[in-house]
C-alpha cells in the first residue's frame, strides 16, 4: 500500500486509522492492484488491536476486574478518542483513569479509576530514573534533636496515589500478591509507589502518611510535614511513618538543617 500525496495526508491517515467511519484517505493505492479499502481496513484493525494490547499490558488488574471482552470494548473507545501522541507506547494510556472515571458503563465501579491510577503510577515508576536509596543506618546516627528539622529528597520513581477506596488491597488481590477474599473493612487506602532497586513496590500508607509524604515532596521539614499530617488525620503516627519511609527505600538524600 503506497501514498501519492504529502501534506495533510498524514493527518487524514491518522484519523482514518482510528475511526472506521472515515473513508480511505485519498491517494492510497495498492501495488498489487487490489482493493485499497480492504487493505486499509486490515491495517486499521492491526493498529487498533495493537493499541488495545498496549493498554491490556499496562492495566492488567483493571482488565481482570471488568473482564477481557468488556475491557477490549472500553479500550477501543478510548483509542478512538485519545490516540497516542508519541511513538513511544510504554506510557500510552496516561488519560485512561480519567476516561474510566467518566465512562458511564462502569460508573457503579467507583474504585476502578483509582486502580487504573495505581497501575499507571507503577509504569511511570518502572521507567523513572535510577537513584540509590539512603542506607537506613544514616538515619540511625542522626542527632535526635535535629531530626525534626531535616528535609529529605524522595526517589524519582516515588508517587503517592490516594483513594477513598481500598485500592491497594483490591490491586494486590487481583495481581496475585494477596489471597483473593471479601474485603470486610472497606475503607480508604493511600499507596506509595516506588522502585528503589529493580522492582516496583506498592506500599499501603498508614493514616496521614500520604499527607506526610506529599509535604516532604514539597520541601517541608519532618516537623512541618508531621504537623500537616496531624491536621489531616488525628491518628497519624510520626514514628510509624518514619519507619515506613526508611524501610521503603524512597529517600535518596538527607538534607541537614
Amino acid at each position: 500500500m503506497t501514498a501519492s500525496a504529502p501534506g495533510s495526508f498524514e493527518a487524514s491517515v491518522a484519523r482514518a486509522l482510528l475511526d472506521p467511519s472515515e473513508p480511505v484517505p485519498h491517494g492510497i493505492t495498492t501495488d498489487s492492484g487490489g482493493s485499497p479499502a480492504r487493505r486499509f481496513a486490515v491495517h486499521r484493525n492491526n493498529v487498533v488491536v495493537g493499541l488495545i494490547k498496549t493498554l491490556q499490558a499496562r492495566f492488567p488488574v483493571v482488565e481482570k476486574l471488568v473482564g477481557e471482552e468488556f475491557f477490549a470494548a472500553m479500550a477501543r473507545i478510548f483509542v478512538a478518542k485519545i490516540p497516542p501522541r508519541t511513538p513511544i507506547l510504554t506510557t500510552y494510556g496516561e488519560e485512561f483513569a480519567d476516561f474510566i472515571a467518566a465512562f458511564e458503563p462502569v460508573r457503579e465501579i467507583g474504585y476502578l479509576a483509582d486502580v487504573a491510577r495505581l497501575e499507571a503510577a507503577r509504569t511511570r515508576a518502572y521507567h523513572a530514573a535510577d537513584a540509590a536509596p539512603v542506607n537506613p543506618s544514616r538515619f540511625a546516627v542522626l542527632d535526635p534533636d535535629a531530626v525534626s528539622e531535616i528535609r529529605v529528597t524522595l526517589h524519582p520513581s516515588a508517587e503517592i496515589v490516594r483513594s477513598p477506596h481500598p485500592i491497594v488491597t483490591i490491586w494486590a488481590m487481583n495481581c496475585g500478591e494477596q489471597e483473593l477474599a471479601p474485603i470486610e473493612d472497606w475503607r480508604s487506602e493511600d499507596a506509595l509507589v516506588v522502585r528503589p532497586h529493580l522492582d516496583v513496590e506498592v506500599r499501603p500508607l498508614p493514616p496521614g502518611g500520604a499527607t506526610f509524604l506529599l509535604a516532604l515532596c514539597s520541601g517541608h521539614t519532618i516537623s512541618e510535614a508531621a504537623q500537616a499530617a496531624f491536621g489531616d488525620h488525628s491518628e497519624f503516627d510520626l514514628s510509624r511513618s518514619l519507619a515506613e519511609l526508611i524501610s521503603s527505600g524512597a529517600v535518596v538524600e538527607i538534607i541537614a538543617p
